[in-house]
């Protein structure tokens, strides 16, 4: 039995390694979440071909901000997720490893499901504690002004407790929708990436090792995109600005993707999957090795 010590060691461990892969994660890919997000909050309706604020696709997209808000354009929003994605991944990977051993279910090793459940719990943990972030963040991501007219996240945070508190219409606006999102996207990312690498062997030689941690990390992380992306696509259009000032069209989570459906068809609850699975393929590969290599490294520095 671990010492409370030994608890404590491996606790700040499994923290810093998974605050340490979040940074990284976000620090590199925050500029396809951008796209993500603007994709999203693009009614179908509302806008056409001919708008300048029309984005075709991921380039598309990508070229007209680069032409019209700069290039610093595409790292619009990423306050809130540095200051949000280091805790969150620590906490991420740290409840990880308590749900996991709390859904052993008296097992000697853990199993698929074990890894699943686990991953879902860690999820809904991750979800609860970060939406406030990301309503912060969808709104400056949504927001298309430049330089000096962009404004700042505490200006943007304070305008939205002020405005709606922190409540349902306020802060924790999507709150379930962000659950939805995290919950499955985890369930399915740490569910089939330690199930596989359980199952493929490990190589001795450390170059191979680490390009087979990054290709299951890779598969793992556009695999859980593509199945929880109508959840992502309701958070957007719920935390975006609404189509008709003063009205609220986008309330709960699946009344949103039915609007959804219903307004812009079956493939609209997919807007978005591209730089989603650009950025979250690669990001969760980067996010599982920085943990597994911080998660060594440190273990082997304070053993």
């Amino acid at each position: 039995m671990p010492s409370i010590k030994e608890l404590l060691k491996e606790g700040a461990i499994q923290i810093g390694s998974g605050g340490s892969a979040g940074f990284v994660e976000v620090c590199i890919m925050h500029p396809l979440d951008l796209v993500k997000t603007r994709l999203q909050i693009q009614c179908g309706n509302s806008m056409r071909k001919g708008d300048p604020k029309y984005y075709s696709g991921v380039f598309d997209c990508l070229r007209k901000m680069y032409l019209h808000e700069g290039i610093t354009s595409y790292w619009k929003g990423i306050v809130p997720p540095i200051l949000a994605e280091t805790p969150k991944r620590a906490v991420k990977f740290f409840t990880f490893e308590q749900y996991k051993q709390f859904f052993m279910f008296g097992a000697s090793a853990p199993t698929p499901l074990t890894f699943s459940l686990a991953g879902l719990g860690a999820g809904i943990t991750e979800a609860i504690l970060v939406n406030p972030f990301e309503v912060v963040k969808v709104t400056l991501q949504a927001n298309r002004a430049v330089g000096k007219e962009l404004p700042s996240t505490w200006y943007v945070t304070k305008e939205i407790v002020g405005k709606h508190g922190f409540g349902f219409r306020g802060l924790n606006k999507g709150v379930t929708a962000t659950i939805g999102r995290n919950g499955v996207f985890n369930m399915i990312y740490f569910g089939f990436y330690h199930s596989v690498k359980g199952y493929l062997a490990e190589y001795q030689d450390p170059v191979k090792e680490f390009f087979r941690k990054v290709a299951i990390g890779f598969v793992s992380g556009t695999l859980a995109s593509c199945i929880n992306i109508p959840f992502d696509v309701a958070k957007s259009r719920i935390q975006g600005p609404q189509p008709i000032m003063g009205q609220i069209k986008y309330k709960g989570t699946f009344q949103s993707m039915l609007i959804v459906y219903r307004e812009e068809g079956y493939f609209a609850l997919y807007k978005g999957l591209i730089p989603k699975v650009l950025r979250l393929g690669p990001g969760g590969a980067i996010m599982l090795v920085v943990y597994d290599y911080a998660h060594s490294f440190l273990t082997e520095t304070f053993k």
